[in-house]
């Protein structure tokens, strides 16, 4: 049996069980609403600016510590995902900030933990939070591999924790993780610059890169909690730089009704679900807020629009459904 048969035959078995037999999965962790947290702009800016709140009520499974493990089914089975682990953190920091309760910092504290304790260094002795378990993306990610989106999620948490506890050691994490941030891809980190200069954070490391958008929006996000923190006009210069990258293109994500998930370079253009043009939205919104960006704010309007409108959304079912059946 060839690799790409039983490439696809562990995809459709994973995506059986978990969307036709509805199994517990990880789905039950990502596909929350996404919604902005209004507070953090307002009311206190040490929350975070995506609420999480349906990701702390997760009903999955937990490991001894408390620590959420998610169930890809199929052949991948029940693993640490140190995204999920960040933003799970994150979603119980902003209920102890709204209401003061104790036991939502010590499940914060513990994902924190988790965080410092599994930083390694990858081949090029960059501290990155792995995946250990391999993932069927258009080339397969073979264990362990890292992600920007994993760097930016990681140092939200811990900037948060550390101002909160004033322990070095969610600092020093942070401030290693940020590292890969500014180091090229070929040299362990997660920046990609592109032909005409545009510098791009990649969730998957592949080649040629997709650009996965929200992966990236997620990662600047990462990026501005790190220069509140330090300070640092050249964490703010680099944030400026990425943040001008998005500007530049954000209208190569617009297909006249959607939004794009990546750009993956297939016959067919990868468009997002209903799920990720709904976070895309949410991002945007957020960062336009951070940045007073307008193209931005033009672009969350238009996508919002879409989101709406029937004719883009049953285009866009259709469209996706080819997609998956053309390529997966």
């Amino acid at each position: 049996m060839s690799t790409v048969f039983k490439k696809k035959i562990n995809y459709w078995k994973r995506i059986f069980e978990a969307y036709i037999l509805r199994k517990n999965s990880h789905l039950n962790f990502w596909h929350e609403k996404p919604m902005v947290n209004t507070d953090a702009f307002k009311n206190d800016p040490d929350q975070y600016y995506m609420t999480f709140f349906d990701k702390t009520q997760y009903q999955g499974l937990f490991d001894e510590n408390g620590i959420p493990l998610l169930d890809y089914q199929g052949t991948i089975g029940k693993q640490y995902n140190p995204i999920a682990i960040a933003q799970y953190g994150l979603g119980h920091f902003n209920i102890y900030k709204k209401n003061g309760t104790k036991k939502n910092l010590i499940i914060a504290f513990k994902q924190a933990d988790w965080l410092v304790a599994h930083l390694e260094t990858n081949t090029y002795g960059v501290g990155v939070w792995m995946h250990h378990f391999d993932w069927e993306y258009r080339t397969l990610l073979k264990a362990p591999w890292y992600s920007a989106l994993a760097q930016g999620n990681g140092i939200s948490l811990l900037v948060r924790i550390y101002k909160e506890t004033k322990q070095e050691k969610y600092f020093h994490a942070a401030q290693e993780a940020f590292k890969s941030l500014e180091i090229p891809i070929e040299k362990g980190g997660v920046l990609y610059i592109d032909k005409r200069g545009n510098k791009w954070l990649e969730e998957t490391i592949v080649d040629p890169p997709t650009h996965i958008l929200n992966g990236f929006l997620w990662t600047l996000f990462g990026i501005w909690d790190y220069y509140l923190l330090t300070k640092d006009e050249k964490v703010r210069e680099l944030f400026n730089a990425y943040v001008n990258t998005l500007k530049n293109n954000l209208h190569t994500f617009d297909i006249g009704f959607w939004s794009l998930y990546e750009h993956s370079g297939l016959r067919m253009k990868m468009i997002a679900s209903r799920f990720y043009h709904a976070l895309h939205i949410v991002q945007l919104e957020i960062l336009y807020t951070l940045t007073n960006e307008p193209t931005f704010n033009i672009y969350c309007k238009k996508w919002e629009k879409y989101s709406k409108n029937i004719f883009c959304i049953m285009t866009s079912q259709l469209y996706k459904a080819c997609f998956k059946l053309i390529h997966y």
